[in-house]
């Protein structure tokens, strides 16, 4: 059984932002929020439903994000 769409994107994010948060990696958290969910949107759109997946993933596109800024 897979979990519902809104509790999928929920989870994922408060993952990427739990780790985020506690390394000190979240300067801007209205810009952090916006990159983590729509790398975790773009994700789901391809198919992908695995939570830690999704969070990993979102997690390596926003200290992507900093490298580039």
């Amino acid at each position: 059984m897979t979990e519902p769409l809104p509790v999928l994107i929920e989870n994922s994010l408060q993952i990427a932002w739990d780790f985020l948060d506690r390394s000190g990696g979240i300067a801007d958290p209205q810009q952090a929020a916006e990159i983590l969910l729509q790398s975790i949107k773009t994700q789901i759109l391809k198919g992908e439903s695995r939570t830690l997946m999704l969070s990993n993933r979102a997690i390596a596109a926003f200290e992507q994000h900093q490298k580039a800024a």
